[in-house]
């Protein structure tokens, strides 16, 4: 696994570091996204200090990964649910 020496700018900085080849092109990305939602709050809320901006970009992110967590545990709970129906359809049909 090689790691690629690579430099990201993310607002107004950048960051080097090093990262896995095979990981380049999501990293890449996710600082794509970052750059894309501070604009987006600057041209939205008219705010310009970079801080506010990451600050705000970090709650999005938090919330969206919560949200996240949440479905993946809901579905999983259906699916557990699901798995222990069908058992007992095995068992009460032997």
């Amino acid at each position: 696994m090689a790691e690629l020496s690579i430099k990201l700018k993310i607002g107004n900085r950048e960051y080097p570091m090093k990262v896995k080849a095979e990981d380049e092109a999501m990293i890449r990305q996710a600082g794509k996204t970052i750059n894309e939602r501070i604009k987006n709050y600057r041209d939205k809320f008219g705010i310009d200090d970079i801080q506010d901006l990451l600050a705000m970009v970090a709650f999005d992110c938090l919330v969206e990964k919560t949200r996240s967590d949440e479905q993946v545990s809901n579905i999983d709970d259906v699916a557990l649910e699901q798995v222990q129906a069908i058992k007992n359809l095995i068992s009460n049909n032997l």
